[in-house]
């Protein structure tokens, strides 16, 4: 049978993303390319006692659940997480997701027709192009620079497009580990309340944070906790995937009540509910007194702190003399530029063939801008595998600047 597919699926089809992936599943194969926690550093123990606890005493965690998702977990996050990030949102501002992907996914979905203008960090996420794109999105790429987006190109860009939203990560932007500074912070936000324009801020990989002896202050205010009446014009998401577990599935927007029960609407026709039983199982870890949030990040930050001094050690290396980089103070990548005229797909292929991957920057680009640059996770590998692989990836270089 010839299938009909709509023309904005073939976005899918072609993405690279998916034979990265598969690549990835290969037990000898080495990938520096994902989005990926490390798995030994899992609380297994906690979350199997939170699990048996769970399953043992209430059967309703089995059962449906509300489309918001688990109104202790919504409370927890608008109590504890709140006061943390110093929000003021209360619990029927939340909506429960399956991770930060989909509530993405369901913002855009109601909010973005085919066509509508879409600001976006220059670069940004690879799976934020792919959900914007498949709505047919027009996105427009916004510069920055080492303290954020360039307030200047921002006005620039909304008075010449009047676009719909701007999609941005200050806490270590994905791909480039950018920590946006709070004046830029104040400035875009500003900018955004004056023309009206709705900030989609991701916060997924907030917690991540391991300055080495710099004097910076531990969190920096969110993008909604700035504004004067929060959630007005910034939708906040965030996630335990990179902190906890991704098996959990479990992310969330907050914002204003009008886009939560928008969203709640259209997930309803999604998956009509996240995974109750997770969500019930995550609130209990986060309540008992054998599993300590805090100390948890601060062992996570410890290690990946370590991991990235390891891999920034490996590109002082010879080999990686005419690269260039800035070493980001947490999230989850290292981004390079290459030397003059080494293209990161072609680096790609290369790799590949010595058993290894990453993700190329054309890949975290709506146009041809990052084609020298390529993203390294450095918190999923092991310290063993990092070394291993940032060592093939070094032959792939020097292979092509041998012969140049």
């Amino acid at each position: 049978m010839q299938y009909s597919f709509a023309s904005r699926a073939q976005t899918l089809m072609l993405s690279p993303l998916r034979s990265l992936k598969e690549l990835a599943k290969r037990d000898s194969f080495i990938s520096l390319a994902e989005e990926l926690p490390a798995e030994e550093l899992f609380p297994l123990s906690s979350l199997a006692e939170a699990a048996d606890s769970v399953l043992n005493s209430d059967r309703r965690s089995l059962q449906y659940g509300e489309a918001e998702g688990y109104g202790p977990l919504r409370e927890w996050l608008s109590c504890d997480w709140s006061r943390r990030k110093q929000l003021k949102v209360s619990s029927d501002q939340i909506l429960l997701t399956t991770g930060t992907q989909q509530a993405l996914d369901l913002l855009v979905r109601v909010y973005v027709d085919p066509g509508d203008r879409v600001l976006v960090e220059n670069p940004t996420s690879p799976g934020l192009l792919q959900v914007l794109r498949l709505q047919g999105a027009h996105i427009i790429p916004v510069e920055g620079d080492s303290s954020g987006i360039i307030p200047d190109s921002l006005e620039r860009l909304i008075k010449a497009h009047q676009p719909k939203l701007l999609l941005a990560a200050p806490n270590f932007t994905n791909p480039t580990g950018v920590l946006w500074s709070l004046e830029r912070r104040k400035e875009v936000l500003r900018l955004c309340i004056a023309h009206g324009l709705l900030i989609v801020e991701d916060d997924s990989v907030g917690d991540l944070y391991f300055p080495q002896g710099a004097n910076l202050p531990k969190q920096l205010p969110s993008l909604i906790s700035l504004e004067e009446n929060p959630g007005e014009h910034v939708l906040y998401v965030g996630s335990f995937s990179k902190t906890v577990a991704p098996a959990l599935r479990t992310g969330w927007a907050a914002g204003h009540r009008k886009i939560i029960e928008m969203m709640t609407a259209v997930k309803q026709m999604a998956d009509w509910q996240s995974s109750m039983l997770n969500q019930r199982l995550l609130h209990h870890l986060l309540e008992s007194n054998y599993f300590n949030y805090d100390d948890h990040i601060q062992m996570l930050n410890r290690e990946y702190g370590t991991r990235l001094k390891l891999m920034v050690e490996l590109l002082k290396r010879n080999v990686w003399k005419d690269t260039a980089y800035e070493v980001p103070l947490g999230g989850m990548f290292l981004w390079v530029r290459l030397p003059a005229g080494l293209n990161g797909d072609a680096l790609l292929k290369r790799s590949m063939q010595k058993g290894v991957q990453f993700l190329p920057g054309s890949m975290c680009s709506s146009g041809d801008e990052a084609n020298e640059c390529i993203r390294l996770n450095f918190t999923h590998p092991g310290r063993d595998e990092l070394l291993l692989g940032m060592n093939l990836i070094s032959e792939a270089v020097l292979e092509f600047t041998a012969r140049n």
